[in-house]
């Protein structure tokens, strides 16, 4: 199962937690492959830019409509951007109409995760920004269940929509062990939905 991970980060919090989504994606079994994908930046305002001046946004290769299509799941990333996907995600999306036209991802298995600088900054209606195009596509959304004990118990980031991370007013919050707990679980889940619904076609 190849499970694509597509996320945007510019101060590097959603690209770590990317990192452990994929491993939760690999947990699910050895036949499960996470492949880590960014989006092309087009944010270039002062407050996206580290303070070192160094860009911590990526190393992995820039998403194609290729990975979509050939992806038995997909996973999106974004930071919060005024409870909303940043403006490089959404153009991302915005891309896809073809794939949408043609049916290529429905029935897929997909889920979403994200980060802001404080507690209440829009979190949920950041992830559930990015969940509306995912149904458009006719996926099967995913997202956390109150059996994961972590989501009971977190003080900081993780909703039942989706994986997320408070990063802190100058992104200097580390992933605290349940927000790790809860992308795990997340990658999990998809790679696991995935497996299941290949069966059913088989």
């Amino acid at each position: 199962m190849k499970i694509v991970i597509i996320y945007d980060s510019r101060l590097g919090s959603v690209k770590a937690m990317a990192r452990l989504i994929a491993r939760g994606v690999g947990s699910a079994g050895e036949n499960c492959e996470a492949v880590l994908r960014s989006v092309s930046p087009i944010e270039n305002t002062p407050s996206n830019q580290p303070a070192d001046g160094s860009n911590k946004s990526s190393n992995d290769i820039e998403a194609s409509l290729a990975d979509l299509e050939s992806c038995d799941g997909l996973i999106l990333g974004s930071p919060t951007r005024f409870g909303n996907m940043s403006a490089s995600m959404k153009n991302f999306i915005d891309s896809t109409s073809s794939l949408w036209m043609n049916g290529t991802l429905v029935n897929k298995p997909a889920a979403v995760f994200t980060s802001s600088s404080s507690m209440h900054g829009g979190q949920e209606s950041t992830l559930l920004s990015m969940l509306n195009p995912l149904l458009h596509h006719g996926m099967v959304v995913c997202g956390l269940p109150y059996t994961e004990p972590a989501l009971k118990k977190t003080i900081t980031g993780g909703t039942p929509y989706g994986a997320s991370h408070v990063a802190g007013s100058n992104n200097t919050n580390p992933i605290s062990k349940d927000e790790r707990a809860l992308c795990i679980a997340l990658g999990k889940r998809v790679a696991e939905l995935a497996i299941k619904l290949n069966d059913q076609k088989s």
